[in-house]
């Protein structure tokens, strides 16, 4: 970099595309004379990964509404739109070029959601000997350094423990010293299912027309990311920081009240349920989480929602949000490369176009292509559940989970699917895999029941998948996990099935996973 020249700019204020709030601190003692901001579209972020159509446009979408508020404001934005010609496509770049015209004394921003564009961002900063600022992402409520105090010394951890330290420190739903309710956690209320009927009819949550900017994002990307997963006939999510209240509002008058007992059922043709759909707006910082526990506490005490539904609410967002957070920073970059189980399977085509008999997979990636959405139980019990028994190398199931969710972004997406989902770091985020046979899905959903597979059978043309791959899976990992005292009931029942029916298992999940691993998904569409 030429320093020599007269800089246009003091800092130049990088806001990333999940960082859209005023109150973020890169913007911490912004200058409207004499500092700008820089945000970004590029083609990389869109591509590096086959990126669902929807997830894309609410990035751009968002983005775009943000810095039109921030110029009302304003600030100063430089922008650069994904169909710029003198837009170089990635994120290192674009920054090169904006340090190259701008020449700024500084380039400020806040740590990046992603362990790969920190990197990017100092690499670049360095090369062209700029000086760089990276400051904590006060989104959370738990720095980087605090949890790193929280865990030192711990082999493992134990969200619950984590939990209730949140809980103490914030005072929420907290009397005195004790938890409100007499209880940490309502986890024994929260496991109702809708039977075989399926729910009564439940309020979606709420809608919102794209208006003309976002109009416009939409076209832009049926013109530009046509080849992508997934379609936008139904985008209708939050793009604007007023939208985001408004979902925010519509969640707690309308499904917070019967979210607790049934944030664990599943029903074929209910995507949301009670759930909030908040997760993408939370994520992209247009709600700070902070101000949705204190509205859904709020709830509580006014008695609009009972005391189960709010506690198991408030334990997603004030414990295993910032749990996992504090683990992806805490353990990066290695924590990229665990593989406990040696899983190196690729995922099936299927789980990127629903073409499978399998009704429960079918229902949740047809969802998926539909809304870009799934909750957390359809994410961990069935396409999570269904990936660990198959054996899919644990850093693909992560790649797809970051192409196919509109919520999905490194942090959060990593330690969930490597930790939780499928047992790659050997126990250090959840305590067992969660490995179950087909039984799960049939008492939680009513998938089973248009399914062509049988859930009481294991093998056999019509025997449910997910049995003879449970089966398979506790019998190959046994070394890895019989010495788990939590896998020891599930390893005395398959001490229980004979050897001739053990050997018939094998073969049909042997079977199984050749034909499943056949067609695989490629960005084109093509298998």
């Amino acid at each position: 970099m030429a320093r020599e020249n007269k800089s246009r700019f003091r800092n130049l204020v990088i806001v990333f595309g999940d960082q859209l709030s005023k109150d973020l601190d890169a913007l911490r003692g912004f200058d409207a004379q004499d500092d700008a901001v820089l945000m970004m579209e590029v083609e990389e972020e869109a591509t590096y990964l086959p990126q669902h159509k929807i997830r894309i446009a609410l990035f751009f979408a968002a983005m775009r509404h943000f810095a039109d508020r921030l110029r009302d404001q304003g600030y100063k934005v430089l922008y650069s739109h994904i169909d710029d010609r003198e837009n170089r496509g990635s994120f290192e770049k674009e920054i090169s070029r904006w340090i190259h015209k701008t020449r700024p004394r500084k380039l400020v921003c806040t740590l990046p959601g992603d362990y790969r564009v920190k990197e990017a961002v100092i690499r670049i900063a360095a090369e062209l000997d700029c000086r760089l600022e990276i400051r904590e992402d006060n989104h959370f409520l738990l720095s980087n350094e605090e949890f790193s105090e929280f865990a030192q010394g711990k082999k493992s951890l134990l969200l619950e423990h984590f939990y209730r330290h949140m809980r103490r420190r914030y005072g929420i739903l907290m009397d005195g010293r004790q938890p409100v309710g007499g209880k940490w956690n309502f986890d024994s209320e929260n496991r109702e299912s809708f039977g075989k009927e399926g729910p009564a009819r439940i309020k979606a949550p709420r809608s919102f027309r794209p208006d003309e900017q976002t109009e416009a994002v939409l076209r832009l990307v049926n013109e530009l990311f046509s080849d992508s997963p997934g379609a936008l006939a139904r985008f209708d999510y939050p793009v604007s920081r007023k939208q985001a209240l408004a979902a925010l509002r519509d969640f707690i008058n309308h499904r917070l009240q019967d979210f607790g007992p049934y944030q664990d059922a599943m029903a074929e043709g209910f995507p949301y349920l009670y759930h909030s759909r908040l997760s993408c707006v939370l994520n992209l910082h247009l709600l700070n989480p902070k101000e949705v526990i204190e509205a859904v506490v709020q709830a509580y005490e006014d008695g609009q929602a009972p005391i189960n539904s709010v506690e198991g609410f408030v334990r997603q967002v004030l414990g295993w949000r910032e749990f996992i957070r504090g683990i992806y920073w805490l353990k990066m970059p290695e924590y990229a490369q665990l593989n406990e189980l040696k899983a190196q399977l690729p995922m099936p085509a299927f789980m990127w176009t629903a073409e499978t008999e399998m009704n429960c997979i079918r229902q949740c990636v047809s969802q998926l292509i539909a809304h870009a959405y799934a909750h957390h139980i359809q994410r961990l019990m069935v396409m999570g559940l269904f990936s660990l028994l198959l054996g899919v190398n644990p850093y693909e199931v992560h790649k797809w989970h970051l192409s196919m969710y509109v919520d999905a972004i490194d942090w959060v997406s990593l330690p969930n699917v490597l930790g939780m989902s499928q047992y790659a770091d050997g126990g250090f985020v959840a305590t067992k895999p969660y490995a179950a046979s087909g039984n799960y899905i049939q008492r939680m959903s009513n998938y089973c029941q248009n399914c062509f597979f049988n859930p009481r059978e294991r093998v056999g043309e019509r025997g449910c998948p997910f049995n003879s791959l449970y089966w398979d899976f506790l019998s190959r990992n046994r070394d890895a996990l019989e010495g788990n005292h939590r896998m020891r009931m599930q390893y005395r029942n398959l001490d229980r099935i004979d050897s001739s029916e053990q050997k018939k298992i094998r073969a049909r999940a042997d079977a199984l996973k050749k034909d499943f691993t056949q067609k695989t998904y490629l960005a084109s569409g093509s298998k």
